[in-house]
């Protein structure tokens, strides 16, 4: 049997329109607007997993959806640099700012690194593919960039190849532990369409 999946990027915060790394922010007032107006656009699932940041939960709530919590879920850990923007890093830190943006495997900010992000998503599909169910999940670019790359088993370095915006829909379909994109860049309308970017 087949597991349909269908990410959703949390809606518009303060610290994406800033290029900031993320703290536990709720959505801005635009975020919330723009979730609320997609209620009844999605495709009725067994289970709703979200991220436990404020924005995810804030997404899915504003989607009318009821999700449960998801750890594996979470916003990527920035350590210090949560925050901060990225040109405050690249200021300050250019060095460290440059390492992380070439280097999958460092964490100049004392968080967790892109490697280590990966490899937790992958864990996370993994353990998806064996549910066969239909799934909606409200997390964040960073975790969907992975989720990308991860399926396609592109190099790691490509994880800033992949541009997700908010409230962006990824839909995959998995059996036997192997993932398929069905679709990626795409926004939910109401009345149930799907629009690609």
């Amino acid at each position: 049997m087949t597991t349909r999946l269908t990410l959703i990027c949390h809606g518009s915060t303060d610290a994406l329109r800033a290029a900031a790394f993320p703290k536990d922010e709720p959505l801005d007032h635009h975020g919330m607007t723009a979730a609320a107006k997609l209620v009844g656009s999605l495709p009725s699932v067994d289970q709703c997993w979200t991220g436990p940041e404020l924005r995810t939960r804030q997404t899915a709530e504003a989607l009318g959806l009821s999700a449960n919590i998801q750890p594996m879920l979470r916003e990527c850990d920035y350590g210090r640099w949560a925050g901060k923007t990225f040109d405050e890093i690249a200021a300050k830190e250019a060095d460290a700012a440059n390492c992380w943006l070439h280097d999958p495997a460092a964490a100049p900010h004392g968080g967790e690194s892109i490697l280590e992000l990966m490899r937790r998503v992958a864990d996370w599909l993994a353990d998806e593919s064996t549910r066969h169910h239909r799934s909606i999940a409200v997390t964040h670019p960073a975790i969907v960039r992975a989720a990308i790359v991860v399926i396609m088993a592109a190099p790691a370095q490509s994880f800033w190849r992949v541009d997700v915006r908010p409230l962006s829909v990824t839909r995959m379909s998995g059996r036997g532990g192997r993932w398929n994109l069905s679709a990626v860049g795409c926004t939910a309308t109401q009345g149930g369409s799907v629009e690609t970017f």
